[in-house]
C-alpha cells in the first residue's frame, strides 16, 4: 500500500499552536503536544435565519448536470442513484472553493494564516480560475473553519478535544457574508461524539447558507490519543448527523444542507453502502490526504472513487503538497478530468 502521511493539530500560542513532525507510513503527518483546555460555555443565544424563497427543483438540469459529473464513468458507480434534493440545492448547480482553518493558528490552514484581506482577495483567485476552467458551472466560495479541534491532552473533561469559542464562527459569518461565500464548521471529536457536540451549533444550523465538515481522522473511539493513530466513523455516526441536519432542515424550511466527511484512508469510512441519501442532505467524501499528485490520485480512485456515497471533494495543501519532490498543486483543469468531478475544492 502507498506509504502516508497524517497530521495532528495542536496549539501553543494564545490557546494554542500547532505542530507536525513525521510519522511512519501515513499519507498525512503527527505530532501529540499536551495543552491544558479551557471549557467554553455554550452560547444560548438564538439566531433566527432568514428563509430565502427558491425555485423549484429543475430535474431535468440536475440529471444532466449529475451525468456531466460522472464524466463518462461507465461502471455504474456514478452518478449514485439518490432522491431528489430540496429546492435551493447547492449541488450539482455548482462547485464550491472553500478555505480551511482556524483564527487561532497559522499552521492550521489558509484561513487563519494570512490577514482577512489577503486571505480573501487569494480566495477570489482561486475562485476565478474555477470559473475559467469549467465556465458552465457556477462557483461559490465558502470559509471552512475548524470549530473543534482534536487534542494531543484529555483537558478538563477527558475528551481530548477543545472547542472555539462562538465569537469566533460570528466572525466567519460576517466575512462570508462580506463575499457572499458559504460557511462550514469543521468538528474533530476527539474522544467525544457527534451527539455531543453538534447540537452547540444548532443556532448556526438554521441560518441558510451554514453547513458542516466532520474529520473521521480524530474520532478516537478505543480510547486512544488524537495522533497515535487514525480515527473512524462508521455509517451510523454519519447517518446520525444526516438525521440531525434533516431535521433542522425540514423544521426550518431550509434548502439542503451540505455534510463534509473527510477521508484518505479506507478505514476512515466504514459501511459506506449503508450511508443514507436524504433530499435534505447532500454528502461529500472529501479525498483528504497531502502527498504528490500520483499519491493523491491513487488516493481518491481508491477510497471516493470506488467506493461512492453521493458527491465527491479534494483538498489541496499549499504547502503540504509541494513537498517531497512535488511536481506542483492539481490545477483546475487536472481535476475536471477526475471520474468523478470534485464539486467541493478545499484549500488548507
Amino acid at each position: 500500500m502507498t506509504k502516508r502521511f497524517y497530521c495532528i493539530h495542536v496549539f501553543l500560542i494564545g490557546f494554542f499552536a500547532i505542530a507536525c513532525t513525521a510519522s511512519g507510513s501515513q499519507e498525512k503527518e503527527a505530532s501529540v503536544t499536551p495543552v491544558p483546555v479551557k471549557a467554553v460555555a455554550p452560547d444560548t443565544t438564538r439566531t433566527e435565519p432568514e428563509t430565502p424563497a427558491v425555485a423549484a427543483l429543475d430535474t431535468a438540469e440536475y440529471d444532466k448536470r449529475m451525468r456531466a459529473i460522472a464524466n463518462g464513468d461507465s461502471t455504474g458507480r456514478w452518478p449514485v442513484k439518490a432522491p431528489y434534493p430540496l429546492p435551493g440545492a447547492v449541488f450539482p448547480f455548482n462547485r464550491v472553493i472553500a478555505y480551511y482553518g482556524n483564527l487561532f493558528s497559522k499552521g492550521m490552514g489558509i484561513l487563519g494564516e494570512l490577514p482577512k484581506k489577503e486571505m480573501l482577495r487569494k480566495l477570489k483567485g482561486e475562485v476565478a480560475k474555477w470559473e475559467k476552467a469549467d465556465p458552465g458551472t457556477p462557483v461559490l466560495p465558502a470559509l471552512h473553519y475548524i470549530a473543534v479541534t482534536a487534542q494531543g491532552s484529555p483537558g478538563r473533561d477527558g475528551k481530548y478535544r477543545l472547542r472555539m469559542p462562538f465569537h469566533q464562527i460570528d466572525t466567519i459569518l460576517k466575512w462570508s457574508k462580506e463575499i457572499g461565500a458559504l460557511t462550514f464548521v469543521d468538528i474533530q471529536v476527539g474522544q467525544s461524539t457527534l451527539q455531543e457536540e453538534l447540537p452547540r451549533f444548532e443556532k448556526y444550523f438554521r441560518l441558510p447558507d451554514f453547513h458542516l465538515g466532520i474529520d473521521p481522522e480524530f474520532s478516537m473511539k478505543n480510547g486512544d490519543a488524537p495522533g497515535s493513530k487514525i480515527g473512524t466513523f462508521s455509517a451510523g455516526d454519519i447517518n446520525y448527523t444526516i438525521d440531525y441536519l434533516a431535521e433542522i432542515v425540514r423544521e426550518n424550511k431550509l434548502p439542503p444542507k451540505i455534510l463534509v466527511v473527510h477521508r484518505f484512508t479506507n478505514d476512515m469510512v466504514t459501511g459506506y453502502k449503508n450511508i443514507k441519501k436524504v433530499p435534505e442532505v447532500q454528502v461529500v467524501i472529501d479525498m483528504d490526504g497531502w502527498g504528490s499528485k500520483a499519491l493523491k490520485t491513487g488516493t481518491y480512485n481508491s477510497f471516493v472513487y470506488r467506493q461512492p456515497v453521493q458527491f465527491t471533494g479534494f483538498k489541496l495543501f499549499y504547502k503540504n503538497d509541494l513537498k517531497r519532490g512535488s511536481t506542483g498543486l492539481f490545477e483546475p483543469g487536472e481535476l475536471l478530468l477526475f471520474k468523478p468531478k470534485p464539486v467541493y475544492i478545499q484549500y488548507q
